[in-house]
């Protein structure tokens, strides 16, 4: 599949099938992910895989609202994505490089995400991003190391159906030029 039909065909997954992802697969998601561009080139994007089906579903039922709860549920893995805080956006001194402070780390960590959904797709393994979740209760139940940050949850599998795509905007929506 080229670059351009994965983009236009990947759909969000909320319902997978039983089989497991097997951890070959999630380390070639993870190894294209990390080719993702960063700040500088911090590579500050983690990933903590939950294959454990009774802590997955101790996150779902006690850390997320019914709709993501439904969707962790569903999935035989979770994926959290973490950064290393304090590297992005900053320069060696611990100052902001930039006006936008440490957004630059949820940039990144929001670029590395969706080069993981997308290698996720190629490779015939739907995803769900989500944030909202109790970000302390899921640091405390994954033990995030210090220093690090979680970011989103990405409930994976393989797709037990494929929803329609939504209704996107036009480029003439979306562009503008000066």
């Amino acid at each position: 599949m080229n670059t351009i039909d994965c983009i236009k065909e990947r759909r969000t997954i909320r319902r997978f099938t039983e089989q497991p992802v097997e951890r070959e697969v999630i380390e070639k998601i993870i190894d294209a992910a990390s080719m993702a561009p960063s700040w500088k080139n911090t590579q500050i994007t983690r990933y903590i895989v939950v294959e454990d089906k009774e802590l997955k579903d101790k996150i779902a039922t006690e850390c997320c609202p019914d709709y993501n709860e439904k969707n962790i549920l569903s999935a035989p893995v979770l994926v959290a994505t973490t950064i290393v805080k304090k590297r992005s956006g900053y320069e060696r001194d611990g100052s902001y490089s930039t006006t936008k402070e440490s957004g630059w780390e949820m940039y990144d960590c929001g670029v590395a995400g969706q080069t993981f959904s997308l290698a996720a797709w190629e490779l015939g393994v739907g995803s769900v991003i989500m944030g909202i979740y109790d970000y302390e209760k899921v640091s405390e139940l994954l033990q995030v190391p210090e220093g690090q940050e979680i970011v989103a949850l990405i409930a994976i599998g393989y797709p037990s159906e494929i929803p329609q795509a939504p209704k996107k905007k036009t480029v003439a929506d979306l562009v503008t030029y000066r």
